[in-house]
C-alpha cells in the first residue's frame, strides 16, 4: 500500500498520457509523480476518526490506510524529484534509478540520526533546568528542517539524499522521543501555522494556473484523471488481495486511496517553474485533479465507512 498503488497509477500516465495529451514518455512520468501521491490532508484526519470510533479498527483498515498513505506520498516525492531531474538532463541513466532506492536509506537515516539529537537537545536543556518554550522548538524544528532540504542539493553530485524524506524521518523520531504531552503542544502548533500555510499554498497554485489553458485540455485532462485512477484501484486491489479483508473493505480502501489535494499543490507548479515543456499541462492535470478527487474522496469516505466497515465495540 505504500509505494503499488501509486506505482500503478504513475505507469498508468506513462501509458495514456502520450496518446491523450500528446506527451512524451519523460513529461508523462512526471505528471505521473506529481499525481500519484494521495492527500494527506484529506485522508489522515478521517483515518484518525475511524480509529477513534472503532470503525474497521479490528482488522487495521484505517492504520493501514494512514501509513500507506504517508509512505505513498514519499515514495512519489521521491520518484518526482529523481523524474524531473531525468526530463530536466535528457535521457534517463540508470543511476537515476538506482540513486532512488539510496536517496530513500540515506534521507530516513539523515532525518533520523539529526531527530535523535534534536530530542537530546531538547532533553539536556531541561536537565539543567533551561526549559525551552514549544514556540521556540517550533523555530529550531523549522530551521533544521530548512537545512535537510539544502542538504540535499549540498550534496548534490556527490550522492543522493532526499531531503524531503530526511524531515519526516526527524519529525517521526523527534515524536517517537519526546514525552506525549510535549509531542502533542508541538504538532498544534504546527497545525495552527498550517491553516496559514494551506491558504498562500493554494492561492499561489491559482496564481500560476491559466485557466483557458486549463478548459481547452479539460476534456482529455479529465479522461486521462479517471483512467489513471481505475490504475490506481487496481494496484489497490492487489495490495489487498489474499487478505482477510471482505469485499466491503476493500472497497473502502480504494475510495480512501482516491483523493489528492495538499501534494500536487505543493509540485503542481515546480515543473512550469523549471521551464520544463510540459510545465504548463501538468500544472492543470494537476489543478483538475485537486477539484475531482479531493471531493470524491472525501466526500465517498464520509459516506460509505458505516456501510463498508465493520464497528469495533470499544468498551468492551
Amino acid at each position: 500500500m505504500s509505494f503499488v498503488p501509486a506505482s500503478f497509477e504513475i505507469l498508468g500516465y506513462v501509458l495514456v498520457a502520450p496518446h491523450l495529451l500528446g506527451v512524451n514518455i519523460m513529461e508523462a512520468a512526471v505528471m505521473g509523480a506529481v499525481l500519484g501521491a494521495v492527500s494527506p490532508a484529506v485522508v489522515v484526519p478521517r483515518m484518525v476518526q475511524l480509529m477513534e470510533t472503532g470503525y474497521g479498527t479490528k482488522k487495521g483498515i484505517p492504520q493501514m490506510i494512514l501509513a500507506g498513505a504517508s509512505c505513498d506520498d514519499i515514495f512519489v516525492i521521491v520518484l518526482f524529484t529523481t523524474f524531473t531531474g531525468m526530463a530536466q538532463g535528457g535521457n534517463p541513466q540508470l543511476m537515476d534509478f538506482v540513486n532512488i532506492p539510496v536517496s530513500i536509506v540515506l534521507g530516513v537515516a539523515l532525518g533520523a540520526v539529526v531527530g535523535w539529537l534534536l530530542s537530546r537537545f531538547f532533553e539536556t536543556a531541561y536537565a539543567h533546568q533551561h526549559c525551552v518554550r514549544n514556540s521556540t522548538k517550533v523555530i529550531i524544528v523549522l530551521g533544521v528542517s530548512f537545512t535537510l532540504m539544502a542538504v540535499e542539493t549540498w550534496l548534490e553530485g556527490i550522492v543522493s539524499v532526499s531531503g524531503l524524506l530526511a524531515v519526516v524521518s526527524m519529525a517521526c523520531v523527534l515524536n517517537i522521543k519526546s514525552p506525549a504531552f510535549v509531542s502533542k503542544r508541538l504538532s498544534e502548533k504546527f497545525g495552527k501555522l498550517w491553516i496559514a500555510a494551506e491558504v498562500i499554498l493554494f492561492v499561489l497554485v491559482g496564481a500560476a494556473v491559466d485557466i483557458r489553458y486549463t478548459m481547452s485540455a479539460g476534456g482529455a485532462a479529465v479522461l486521462m484523471i479517471l483512467c489513471a485512477l481505475l490504475f490506481r484501484a487496481v494496484g489497490v486491489c492487489l495490495c489487498v488481495a489474499g487478505t482477510k479483508l471482505t469485499r466491503k473493505e476493500r472497497l473502502f480502501c480504494v475510495i480512501a486511496y482516491l483523493p489528492k489535494a495538499t501534494v500536487q499543490a505543493a509540485i503542481g507548479s515546480v515543473p512550469l517553474a523549471m521551464g520544463l515543456p510540459c510545465g504548463q499541462i501538468v500544472l492543470s492535470v494537476a489543478v483538475l485533479g485537486i477539484l475531482i478527487t479531493a471531493p470524491l474522496g472525501a466526500i465517498g469516505m464520509d459516506a460509505t465507512y458505516r456501510k463498508l466497515l465493520t464497528r469495533e465495540n470499544l468498551e468492551e
